[in-house]
């Protein structure tokens, strides 16, 4: 990162810096951001068809999490049967270019970093005389 130990220090004290990537810590929250940046304010069950494969649940339980954290805004309407729908916030438009930047290297490094892992479990469960090493705890996918 190249910045001094004294700003590095500074950062984690603080721990601003992890926020980002907390906000974002679930897997579905970043696609229901680029979902409502691509299409516009949606309503959630056009969300879940725009989306796929996420149940109304889990829709509901992002949605909720992303205006707990100042990234959506609900918008009720008062009508006969009522709706809402949910557009990004100044806050959630201005995570989109920092999302872009880590799918770009989601892009590049995704083979490396597999590859990373298929060796790091390899070498977990077995050693050099292929008997059971569990040293290294590797957490599963998911």
């Amino acid at each position: 990162m190249g910045g001094s130990a004294e700003q590095v220090d500074e950062q984690t004290a603080d721990c601003q810096a992890r926020l980002a990537f907390e906000v974002l810590a679930n897997r579905w929250d970043s696609v229901v951001i680029f979902t409502i940046a691509a299409y516009g304010p949606s309503r959630p069950a056009l969300l879940r068809t725009r989306i796929g494969g996420i149940s109304a649940k889990v829709l509901h339980q992002a949605l909720r999490r992303l205006e707990h954290n100042g990234l959506v805004q609900r918008r009720p309407y008062r009508e006969a049967p009522p709706r809402v729908d949910y557009a990004l916030t100044e806050a959630g438009q201005a995570l989109l270019e920092p999302m872009r930047m880590m799918g770009a290297w989601a892009t590049q490094y995704a083979d490396a970093v597999l590859d990373a892992q298929e060796r790091s479990t390899a070498a977990s469960t077995t050693d050099r005389t292929g008997r059971l090493n569990s040293a290294v705890d590797v957490p599963s996918p998911g």
